[in-house]
């Protein structure tokens, strides 16, 4: 994947004085494998929730990411420099997550930040990362505020120049899940659910805003915390609105048990989220009861993805101890970047270094300019640091699995 060329990358000289101009001070983490041709080191970090309830996705998003650092290593993709990912567990709590962005800040050696997943963290972190032109790729959060400003439905602006994200955001996923369950489904009546954060939030109201205009009906708009343990209320609630069907804004920790309680209580409907339901886990804890439940994620099947075919075989060759997930190839993707972005950045004057806070700053300009063929397709950033790609998959649990993708295609609105 690193032998693709970028517009700007040219021959590297004097990548040593990265030493001084980035720092290699030794810090606690998993050293990348394979030569990297040389002893100056280049910190990439990964943040994500590594325990917990979501550390499924996390792992992913942790070994992906490894993944990519550990082939840039071994291919030499910028010859003198040593890659090391250096992972944080925000454990899903904004204050963690802040204080990790300003870990990173703090060590002059990385170069850029993966992740996070959760929106709300994302959000935690961004004026910490951008007070220090530190480049943030996330290849999770969705919510469409984190680029496009709190104002994005009506007046689209960019807070953050150093925050970009190769995943589509809630804008397309909300609608495209609308979209689906009215004309597809023939589904008008359903009943939305969230967990009251930021990505469940804007999710559901992406979600309604399109429903309604479509002609359909939000019988019910409940508020169940990521704690509640007893759901009785919001089911009782459910089964007086009439609902078909249930929309929940959240992760699958609350999300498959609001399915099993629900179908225990004897509402046979289906209940739809997004991707952060799309997870095995969901199926586990919601058991039989899960089946005919939907989950949209952002971008086309990874399996059935020709570009991705090189990433999966090399992932699986690794034998992490946690499969990829359905964030593995933008966690890849997004470490490649900040990868070809350290390269351009060194190769800007002649390959000269830049000395202090001017390397972050070439990073990040290298990072607005980055485009090459990924693991999930084409990867460049528009002007507000969002990937060009809008394609969204609908995918059904049916016999006690995820299917392949019942749907796949960009929401034209």
């Amino acid at each position: 994947m690193f032998q693709r060329s970028l517009a700007v990358l040219g021959a590297v000289a004097g990548v040593c004085g990265l030493a001084t101009a980035c720092g290699s001070r030794s810090q606690s983490g998993h050293q990348a494998s394979g030569s990297g041709g040389g002893a100056t080191v280049v910190k990439i970090g990964l943040d994500a929730p590594l325990t917990g309830g979501l550390q499924a996705l996390g792992l992913g998003m942790q070994y992906s990411a490894q993944l990519a650092v550990d082939l840039a290593n071994k291919q030499q993709a910028v010859p003198g420099v040593t890659f090391q990912l250096v992972a944080k567990d925000d454990q899903a709590s904004a204050s963690i997550g802040e204080q990790n962005a300003a870990a990173y800040v703090a060590d002059p050696a990385v170069a850029g930040v993966v992740g996070p997943l959760n929106s709300a963290v994302a959000q935690s972190m961004q004026s910490v990362f951008n007070q220090a032109n530190l480049v943030d790729v996330s290849s999770a959060s969705t919510n469409p505020s984190l680029t496009q400003g709190p104002n994005w439905k009506t007046a689209k602006t960019r807070a953050y120049p150093s925050f970009f994200r190769d995943i589509t955001t809630d804008a397309v996923q909300g609608p495209f899940a609308a979209d689906y369950v009215f004309k597809t489904l023939g589904i008008h009546t359903v009943a939305t659910v969230d967990d009251g954060q930021t990505y469940g939030v804007g999710l559901v109201e992406t979600f309604s805003a399109e429903f309604k205009k479509l002609g359909g009906q939000i019988a019910l708009a409940q508020t169940a915390t990521a704690n509640t343990t007893d759901y009785s209320s919001v089911i009782s609630a459910i089964k007086s609105s009439g609902a078909k069907l249930v929309y929940y804004g959240g992760e699958y920790p609350a999300g498959a048990p609001l399915s099993k309680e629900l179908k225990a209580a004897g509402l046979n409907i289906p209940e739809m989220g997004g991707d952060g339901n799309e997870d095995p886990t969901y199926i586990k804890t919601a058991g039989p009861a899960s089946n005919g439940d939907f989950a949209t994620v952002p971008g086309a099947p990874l399996a059935a993805l020709p570009s991705a075919k090189d990433f999966i075989a090399q992932y699986q060759a690794a034998h992490f101890p946690a499969p990829y997930a359905i964030y593995g190839g933008t966690s890849y993707d997004a470490a490649e970047s900040i990868i070809l972005s350290v390269k351009a950045a060194l190769a800007q004057d002649g390959g000269k270094v830049p000395a202090g806070d001017a390397f972050r700053s070439q990073v990040e300009k290298a990072e607005q300019a980055v485009s090459f063929d990924g693991a999930t397709g084409p990867v460049a950033f528009d002007q507000y640091g969002d990937i060009g790609s809008k394609v969204i998959t609908m995918y059904k649990i049916e016999n006690g699995a995820w299917d392949q993708g019942v749907y796949s295609g960009a929401f034209a609105g």
